[in-house]
């Protein structure tokens, strides 16, 4: 594959986007040099991420979420990356909100396998649940962790017989 002049990829890309999934997403834009964004459903996470890969956009970085409290919405993102040279140093930010009182979206690792433990991690510490992921067990707390999951801005941390309230608004 011939590789484009420097920039040429990133000026074009955004329209690209526009082309392969504009029919299915709510929202896409340049947030800022070489990182996009693709908001969709749910229900359009699965063929974005395969339209994605077609793109060459062939693995995740990372997956995260956020927890909008008084939204009551939890927002899941996928990274995606590519190893091709001329999109190697973009990142497409894939992402929806779902109700933070069952946030499920479903798993993307059929799609791309580097989402397996980033998802784990995401569902422990926020309790995203990826519907279809064959493995979410805890990774990073005990086994039998039972509680709120602890990114939560409702979780309640006790120090030393003092509980902190993370949603309370410090004055400074």
């Amino acid at each position: 594959m011939p590789q484009n002049p420097p920039g040429a990829v990133r000026m074009g890309l955004l329209e690209d986007l526009k082309e392969k999934l504009g029919d299915i997403a709510a929202e896409i834009r340049e947030e800022k040099p070489n990182y996009y964004s693709v908001r969709v459903e749910a229900s359009s996470l699965v063929e974005a991420a395969r339209r994605l890969v077609e793109m060459g956009f062939d693995h995740v970085a990372s997956v995260e979420g956020v927890d909008w409290i008084k939204e009551k919405e939890m927002e899941v993102s996928w990274h995606a990356e590519s190893y091709e040279p001329d999109l190697k140093s973009i990142i497409i930010k894939l992402y929806t909100r779902v109700p933070r009182d069952d946030p499920r979206v479903p798993t993307l690792i059929d799609v791309w396998p580097s989402a397996e433990f980033p998802e784990r991690e995401t569902w422990e510490m926020l309790g995203v649940v990826f519907e279809g992921h064959p493995d979410l067990r805890h990774l990073l707390l005990p086994s039998d962790y039972e509680g709120i999951p602890p990114l939560r801005k409702d979780y309640r941390i006790k120090v030393e017989g003092f509980i902190v309230d993370l949603t309370r608004q410090q004055k400074q």
